[in-house]
């Protein structure tokens, strides 16, 4: 009875398997993506950090109305662009998030199924214990009489 249920259930385990895989794949995906998206924030923060040390350099030595005025217009840009990248971080750790909590309910029902398959073989293997047993007692009394009925 449990081994007909546990084949039965083996390809329901196979699919669930499966779709554990695909999520934990998901999951890593997503992971690199927001690893690139911050290591990307950090260049920009660095590049940007780099570029106002320059400033300072350059502006102890005197600089023109149109420098200041490219550097102004550049600096506003690596702050525009340092702010969509934070969203884009930000938008990248919610969706580790979301793959994680998903990846968490594939590997949970996985882990119920196997968990159900390791219950129904104890069970078949109580059963079939007993069976023995029972087996053992009958030879047991069988040979237990054919003593006593031996004269």
């Amino acid at each position: 009875m449990s081994e007909s249920r546990i084949r039965r259930l083996e390809p329901v385990v196979d699919m669930a398997l499966e779709e554990e895989r695909k999520a934990a794949s998901k999951l890593g995906e997503c992971q690199k993506q927001a690893e690139d998206a911050e290591a990307r924030l950090r260049d920009l923060d660095f590049y940007c950090s780099e570029y106002q040390k320059g400033w300072s350099q350059r502006g102890g030595m005197g600089v023109g109305r149109e420098w200041l005025l490219n550097y102004q217009r550049f600096l506003a840009q690596m702050q525009v662009a340092i702010e969509q990248q934070k969203q884009t971080v930000t938008w990248h750790k919610l969706s580790v998030d979301k793959a994680r909590d998903l990846w968490k309910k594939r590997y949970q029902r996985l882990e119920a199924l196997r968990m159900l398959i390791d219950r129904y073989r104890q069970e078949a293997r109580v059963r079939a214990d007993r069976q023995e047993q029972k087996l053992l007692d009958e030879l047991s009394q069988r040979a237990f009489d054919s003593r006593r009925n031996t004269p």
